[in-house]
């Protein structure tokens, strides 16, 4: 389980944020859930390795595929 103990700031448009909320409380998850599910597939996307927080680096929980 990752530990979520950084914050990211992000501005946007308002009119996005507002459908952005909406989509994803009509999908029953949340718009943190859905921002760290970005970055991940980002982050494997371009070949970028890392360990979850709360993660052992041995128990093979990295990203690059």
């Amino acid at each position: 389980m990752e530990l979520k103990t950084a914050r990211l700031t992000v501005l946007v448009d308002p009119a996005k944020k507002k459908a952005f909320e909406a989509l994803c409380a009509s999908q029953d998850v949340t718009p943190s859930q859905v921002v760290r599910r970005l970055i991940r597939d980002y982050l494997v996307q371009h070949g970028v390795s890392f360990v979850p927080s709360g993660a052992e680096p041995d128990e093979g929980a990295t990203a690059k595929p």
